[in-house]
């Protein structure tokens, strides 16, 4: 595995004592809801027009959703953004604005959100299954391992605040003449050399679930450079409707067709609007914590940092570690919940291939799958044992989750406790 391997520290291994406060349960953009929310959901419910299209004065169309995505784009440097219902349809729109259905197929991370994998066979397309690397993305080089003359696109999630690699995967891709689709849902504000996610692939999507950096509850995002594709994106989540208020944006060329409907509320908007305002504040704050922690362990042996391509984008809301084994990882745990230290991760993410639907094969009807079920399901593409990289990598991984109610001081008990269970359980 080739990680980082964490400089030398020599800090002190005596049990820490406690923090002035006790370490919060991390939580990012939800914690700072307050006066900037109110006051725009506020409007909303003055103006009577939650509907992001028109309301009951035809003077005073209603806002909040066109600001959003119009800030939203400037801020990641797209030229298009569409706000949906959620993550999950923002998925679903982007696939469908690719063209994705059924016999195509969709290269993702066996290791991934449920509707990474889910999104694919909801528009008929077919999950292709792929290692990650020490990133925790994608690896580079299973774009070309795998794609075969149904490749459609290949999803690249940027992982809990952290880009992939994206240089080397997007260069597969484009030498393939697939796509490349960006979930950000976990990455709002990281970046990849210089650049925003979500504004380096061919179509990206964004999420605003309670978890995530910024949130509105639930709602998500699609954005793209491709006017074609914001045609076909703003058709999908809309009944393949193509409304005067797009109109005014590009000229029609798609022929209409059937859609389905994610369209975002005006008080989802609202929320969200005043959420990404504040994501800078809480990049800033995540990335300071995330440096102390790091240096704080930093030398540490037999620990080893997530590998992160590019660390002036990472967001720093969560710092991995590896330990040798999958027992050491346990012992690292029940020391740190002892300690009344959070570690999990933020959102959930899982290995594919272990899920229920993926042992079942089934869509939402039996006609619907993508899959060929029969005697020998699941297929050798579709079990633990095809992916012994991604195996080797997410069972013995320790997470330090940080938020926004995060302190230094908190931090330094955090540091201090990981370097008394180094020693405490001898390991290096």
């Amino acid at each position: 595995m080739n990680s980082t391997v964490i400089p030398d520290a020599t800090r002190s291994a005596a049990r820490p004592a406690p923090p002035p406060s006790s370490v919060p349960t991390p939580v990012l953009g939800s914690a700072l809801i307050g006066r900037e929310e109110e006051e725009l959901v506020l409007s909303v419910l003055r103006s009577k027009a939650l509907f992001r299209y028109y309301g009951p004065d035809p003077t005073s169309p209603p806002l909040m959703v066109a600001t959003l995505e119009r800030e939203f784009a400037a801020m990641i440097g797209t030229k298009f953004a569409l706000g949906v219902t959620s993550g999950s349809a923002a998925l679903e729109v982007a696939l469908g604005a690719l063209g994705v259905g059924p016999g195509d197929e969709v290269i993702v991370p066996a290791w991934s959100w449920v509707s990474c994998f889910t999104a694919i066979v909801r528009v008929g397309g077919k999950p292709v299954l792929a290692e990650i690397d020490d990133t925790l993305c994608l690896a580079p080089g299973e774009v070309t391992r795998l794609r075969t003359a149904r490749t459609k696109a290949v999803m690249v999630i940027h992982f809990q605040g952290v880009a992939a690699d994206l240089d080397p995967i997007v260069a597969e891709a484009r030498a393939a003449r697939i796509a490349v689709l960006e979930d950000c849902a976990e990455s709002p504000g990281a970046s990849y050399r210089g650049r925003p996610v979500g504004s380096l692939g061919d179509i990206a999507i964004f999420s605003f679930q309670q978890q995530k950096t910024i949130t509105a509850g639930e709602g998500g995002l699609v954005a793209t450079n491709d006017p074609r594709l914001f045609e076909r994106a703003v058709r999908m989540h809309d009944l393949g409707q193509w409304r005067d208020f797009h109109a005014a944006q590009i000229e029609a060329r798609e022929p209409a067709f059937c859609g389905s409907q994610f369209r975002m509320s005006e008080l989802t908007g609202a929320v969200a609007l005043a959420q990404m305002r504040r994501i800078d504040r809480i990049r800033a704050h995540c990335r300071m914590l995330s440096a102390r922690l790091r240096q704080g362990i930093g030398g540490l042996p037999g620990l080893t940092f997530r590998r992160i391509p590019d660390p002036a984008g990472d967001s720093g809301f969560e710092t991995y570690f590896w330990v040798a084994t999958e027992e050491l990882r346990d012992a690292f745990r029940a020391g740190l919940q002892a300690a009344a230290i959070p570690c999990q991760q933020m959102t959930g993410t899982y290995a594919q291939y272990r899920r229920a639907y993926v042992a079942t094969g089934l869509a939402h009807a039996p006609g619907a799958t993508p899959f060929h079920l029969g005697a020998a399901w699941p297929e050798a593409a579709y079990r633990a044992e095809s992916f012994p990289r991604t195996e080797g990598l997410i069972h013995r991984f320790v997470v330090i989750p940080v938020g926004v109610t995060h302190t230094e001081a908190h931090i330094d008990y955090i540091a201090a406790t990981i370097r008394h269970l180094h020693s405490e359980l001898g390991v290096g």
